[in-house]
């Protein structure tokens, strides 16, 4: 086996051979800075939707489960379509993927705003879901393979600037006061549209040639026990994750008494965090190494969520998002980093599977979360992730690297 990572993850001599020659041409800054580019713009008009939630649950009279329920759209979709994105992305490749999802998911993420009940919310972010999937696939098979091929880790670092691009886009929504929420996001999304095919066309292509047909499907039985597992953490952490994003504004719209655009700002804080902790996530794995990293990571989580759901003054509250964010900001892309380096011939297999997994975790999260803040309050809709995070915690050593394929 060869080594890639200098952290422990491996790849075949199969795969050394595929990447030989684009290990020369991706050395460069440049290629980087694309990559980074273009998980900075994908999630900026998502970032002004989740701003302006509060706004439409106030609009249109929603309770909190039955905002849950309508969120649950999006999700869904995103599980409904990502083995799909995955068959799209070995007749593509990632490149050309990135070019159709992203005006795909820029325009569809208008949709939510002109939601007229919960039906049509609903409907909205399952369209949002769909071309999600799109950009979500694309987007971390380059980053895998531009790990391969250069041997540098950067998976953290790519999350981080797309936490970035989250933050921008909901203080750009939480700030713009004097603008429709349509006008906010449509402008985010026309920018993040035009820049993402501009910057996916620059792309140099590295890794298997597109358009090879796709590996036979695998059986339940077939997958790698260490897929499996990594993929059961990733899920509580990604709970969590998708937690804050869909209830941090009502969480502050509540507690301040007031569903303003304001309150998306909470969005902003717990984003700008997640986007530090992916940022400093390479570094500090360099340094301590993935399992010490796993340990960390989750444990702020669950020290911010202490702040959150415990009766105490609401300054706390600053804190608490911002050690969730931290907390929970390496999760994923620690997981895509290893999934994907199980096994060359099913790489984007892997990442499906963990993704759907990832996002499975909002279809439980979001009515978990609405159904017990209808019954109690939201701060124990939010303690129900408190255990979750736990098991996140005991999970840390199945990312320290795989010894074989399996």
């Amino acid at each position: 086996m060869a080594a890639v990572h200098g952290d422990g993850l491996k790849a075949s001599h199969g795969a050394r051979r595929a990447y030989s020659e684009p290990m020369i041409q991706t050395q460069s800054r440049p290629v980087l800075a694309i990559a980074l580019g273009l998980f900075f713009l994908q999630p900026l008009a998502f970032g002004g939707w989740l701003s302006f939630i509060a706004q439409v649950q106030a609009e249109l009279g929603l309770s909190k489960s039955q905002l849950a329920l309508a969120l649950l759209g999006m999700p869904l979709a995103v599980v409904s379509t990502l083995q799909l994105a995955d068959r799209f992305m070995s007749a593509l490749g990632p490149r050309r993927l990135l070019m159709l999802g992203f005006p795909l998911n820029c325009a569809a993420v208008l949709l939510p705003l002109l939601a007229i009940g919960q039906a049509s919310l609903f409907l909205a972010l399952l369209v949002v879901g769909a071309t999600l999937a799109l950009t979500q696939i694309g987007l971390n098979v380059y980053a895998g393979r531009y790990e391969k091929a250069t041997g540098r880790v950067v998976m953290n670092t790519c999350h981080g600037f797309w936490a970035l691009g989250l933050m921008a886009g909901s203080l750009v929504a939480g700030l713009a006061t004097h603008w429709t929420a349509s006008a906010v996001v449509g402008g985010l999304a026309l920018g993040a549209a035009l820049g993402g095919i501009s910057l996916a066309w620059l792309a140099p292509h590295f890794g298997p040639a597109p358009g090879q047909p796709a590996p036979p499907r695998r059986q339940l039985r077939q997958l790698p026990r260490r897929l499996v597992l990594i993929s059961a953490v990733v899920f509580f952490v990604a709970m969590t994750e998708g937690a804050m994003s869909d209830w941090a504004a009502v969480y502050m719209a509540e507690r301040l008494g007031a569903a303003t655009g304001q309150a998306g700002l909470a969005v902003s804080l717990y984003a700008g965090f997640l986007a530090l902790g992916r940022l400093l996530g390479d570094p500090v794995r360099r340094a301590i190494g993935p399992f010490a990293l796993m340990v960390l990571a989750p444990s702020l989580a669950l020290f911010g969520l202490l702040l959150l759901v415990l009766p105490l003054p609401l300054v706390l509250a600053v804190p608490g998002f911002a050690l969730v964010g931290l907390g929970v900001s390496v999760g994923f892309p620690m997981g895509v980093s290893a999934v994907a380096a199980l096994d060359d011939e099913y790489e984007s297999s892997n990442v499906a599977i963990m993704s759907a997994v990832a996002v499975a975790a909002f279809l439980v999260g979001p009515p978990m979360i609405g159904f017990l803040a209808d019954a109690t309050n939201l701060r124990v809709g939010l303690a129900a992730l408190i255990p979750g995070i736990g098991f996140g915690i005991l999970g840390a050593k199945f990312f320290e690297g795989p010894k074989t394929g399996r």
